[in-house]
């Protein structure tokens, strides 16, 4: 089992024993994405510490939207839940980056793709290329794929 996936587990069993019953079913949840994902595809396998985040960050990204959603349409209560949920699963995802930070990386790649030749807004592809590896998993692709735009627009 996998470092991450196990401290899943025994989080989930404390949380059980501690009664926590948000902790527990965001738990459960999350490790069922993870088994589901394990499962998927010809063969069973363990997932990686990577593959794991990326299975959480895409549960977490599922209780953002799904707080928007149910805020937009009045129902506070489960928006609240599913912000807390979302605050759970984002203690197990790595820090994310600042605005500031965010854009210094961007800055780079922009300056790495115009001095390979590319230039205005058709460079999008090969700045995000660049990018992507270096910030995966402390920003979200929409949050990059806006600097990007910005950056070559005003570039």
């Amino acid at each position: 089992m996998t470092t991450l996936k196990s401290k899943l587990q025994e989080d989930l069993n404390a949380a059980i024993k501690e009664r926590d019953e948000l902790r527990s079913s965001t738990l459960r949840l999350t490790l069922a994405a993870i088994t589901k994902e394990e499962v998927a595809g010809k063969e069973k396998r363990e997932l990686s510490d990577d593959e794991v985040l990326k299975v959480i960050t895409k549960e977490a990204k599922k209780r953002r939207e799904a707080a928007d959603a149910f805020a937009h349409g009045g129902r506070a209560e489960q928006a609240e839940r599913e912000k807390a949920e979302g605050e759970v699963l984002a203690t197990y995802l790595p820090k994310q980056l600042s605005d500031e930070e965010l854009q210094q990386i961007v800055a780079q790649a922009v300056e790495e793709a115009k001095a390979a030749g590319a230039e205005g807004p058709r460079a999008m592809g090969q700045v995000m290329k660049i990018v992507n590896p270096k910030v995966a998993g402390q920003a979200e692709g929409g949050r990059v794929a806006a600097v990007v735009k910005q950056l070559l627009a005003g570039g």
